[in-house]
C-alpha cells in the first residue's frame, strides 16, 4: 500500500508540473514578452540627502531604461509613464565620493529590468558652508567735467556667501563696481555683487546674499562749471522748392567754466551757436561751428559744436489731363480699339521735379500680350522717365479694349 501510495503522488506531482508547463506556455503565447526601450527618459529623485551636504558637480536628472515585459505590461507603461521611477538614494552617505546605481521601481507587473543608462552615477558629497563678508566698492570712470563725486554708502555692508566648502573657500572678497563714467546726478539704485577669488576671476557654483545692495553716491557740481543746452542760430532760407526739415546739434550740451562763478550763474542757461546760413541750400548741412559766449567764459574740452541740417524737395501733386493710352503687345492678325482714348494722372513728388516734368516724360500703356479676340477692362500702367514721382491715381481706373481679327483683303480678278 505505501508503495502505491508513492506512485500516485509522483504521479500527481507531474500531472501538476505538466498543466503549470501547458498554462504557461498558454500564456506566453497569449500575452508574450517584449523587450523595448521606454519611449521617454525617466526622471531621476535624489533622496534622502542630509541637509547639510551639498552636490557638487552635475548629475543626469534622467536615465533611459530597456525593461522585458509581456505585452499587456507594456500597454500600461506607455499609457501610464509615472509608473516607472528612478530613485538615487542618498541616506546616510556622508560628505565624500560615490559611485551609486539607481534604484528602478516598476508599478506595473510583471516587468525585469534589461538594461539602465546611465547604470552608475558619479557625485561628490560636501559640506554646506556660509561665510560672511564684508563689501569693497570699485569706482569705475570719472563724473563730468565740472562735477564732483562724494562718499559712498552702501546698504547692506555684508553680505553671505554659501555653498559647497571647496568653492566657497575659493572667495577671497566681494565686491560692488560702480562705472561713474560722464555722470552729473547722484546716484541711488541696486548693483549686482560679484564673489572673486585670488586672481579677480568670479567664483561660480556660490549663493550670494542678498545678491545686490543698494548704493547712494552724491554728485555735485563745481563752482565756475556749468552746463548749457546749445541752440542753433538760423539765418536764412533754402532754396525755392526746398525746406528745413530737421535740424540737430553734437553735443546738445556743453560745459562752460569762468574763474567768476556769478558771472557762470547769472547765464542764460542756453548758449547759441555762430549764425548757420540755410541761403540756397538744396543739400543736407553737416559743419562746425563755434558758440557765442561772453568775456571770461569759454567752453571746457572741444570748442566747436557739430551742426547736421537736413533739407529736402517739398512735397507736392501734378494733374496731368488727357494723357493718350498706348496699346502694347498687340499681334499682328489683331486690330484693338480703345475706350476712353485718354486718362488723367495724378502725381506727386518734389516740387523742383515736378515743375520739369513734361507731359511726354508720362506714358499710359494696356498690355494685351497673348489675348484673343474679344471685350476686355484691363488696369493701364503709368511709366514715369523721371526718378522720385509716385503715381497717386489714374482716372478712370480701367479701360475697355476690344479686339477683333482683321479683315482679310478680297483678291482681286
Amino acid at each position: 500500500m505505501l508503495s502505491s501510495l508513492r506512485r500516485n503522488i509522483t504521479s500527481f506531482l507531474w500531472a501538476l508540473v505538466l498543466g503549470l508547463s501547458v498554462w504557461i506556455a498558454a500564456v506566453t503565447a497569449a500575452d508574450p514578452d517584449e523587450v523595448r526601450a521606454l519611449p521617454a527618459p525617466v526622471s531621476m529623485d535624489v533622496v534622502g540627502q542630509d541637509p547639510s551636504l551639498v552636490i557638487t558637480g552635475d548629475i543626469p536628472k534622467e536615465v533611459r531604461l530597456t525593461i522585458r515585459a509581456p505585452q499587456s505590461v507594456w500597454d500600461q507603461l506607455t499609457t501610464s509613464p509615472d509608473s516607472v521611477r528612478a530613485v538615487l538614494d542618498l541616506s546616510g552617505v556622508k560628505a565624500g565620493e560615490y559611485r551609486l546605481s539607481p534604484q528602478i521601481q516598476i508599478e506595473a507587473r510583471p516587468a525585469r529590468i534589461i538594461t539602465v543608462n546611465p547604470s552608475t552615477i558619479m557625485l561628490t558629497l560636501e559640506p554646506l558652508v556660509s561665510r560672511p563678508l564684508g563689501l569693497q566698492t570699485t569706482l569705475s570712470g570719472q563724473p563730468a567735467i565740472g562735477y564732483q563725486a562724494g562718499d559712498l554708502t552702501l546698504e547692506p555692508q555684508q553680505v553671505l556667501v554659501s555653498g559647497p566648502e571647496s568653492r566657497v573657500s575659493l572667495v577671497t572678497r566681494v565686491r560692488v563696481v560702480v562705472n561713474i563714467s560722464g555722470i552729473r546726478e547722484s546716484i541711488a539704485q541696486d548693483f549686482q555683487v560679484e564673489a572673486l577669488d585670488q586672481n579677480n576671476a568670479t567664483v561660480d557654483g556660490i549663493a550670494v546674499n542678498p545678491g545686490t545692495v543698494h548704493v547712494s553716491l552724491p554728485v555735485v557740481r563745481q563752482g565756475g562749471f556749468r552746463d548749457m543746452a546749445v541752440k542753433v542760430e538760423v539765418r536764412g532760407y533754402p532754396a525755392p522748392g526746398y525746406r528745413l526739415d530737421s535740424i540737430s546739434v553734437f553735443p546738445p550740451v556743453v560745459t562752460v567754466y569762468s574763474s567768476d562763478a556769478d558771472l557762470v550763474s547769472r547765464l542764460p542757461g542756453v548758449v547759441e551757436t555762430q549764425p548757420l546760413d540755410l541761403d540756397t541750400a538744396s543739400n543736407n548741412l553737416n559743419l562746425r561751428v563755434s558758440l557765442v559766449l561772453p568775456t571770461g567764459v569759454s567752453v571746457v574740452g572741444q570748442q566747436t559744436v557739430l551742426i547736421q541740417a537736413g533739407i529736402s524737395p517739398v512735397q507736392s501733386s501734378l494733374t496731368l489731363t488727357g494723357q493718350p493710352v498706348e496699346i502694347m503687345g498687340l499681334s499682328d492678325e489683331l486690330e484693338a480699339q480703345v475706350s476712353p482714348t485718354t486718362v488723367d494722372v495724378i502725381l506727386s513728388g518734389p516740387i523742383p521735379i515736378l515743375d520739369t516734368l513734361r507731359p511726354q516724360d508720362v506714358r499710359i500703356m494696356v498690355d494685351v500680350t497673348d489675348l484673343t479676340p474679344g471685350s476686355y477692362q484691363l488696369t493701364p500702367t503709368v511709366q514715369i522717365l523721371t526718378s522720385n514721382v509716385d503715381v497717386e491715381s489714374v482716372n478712370p481706373g480701367a479701360v475697355e479694349i476690344i479686339l477683333a481679327s482683321k479683315a482679310k483683303p478680297t483678291p482681286g480678278p
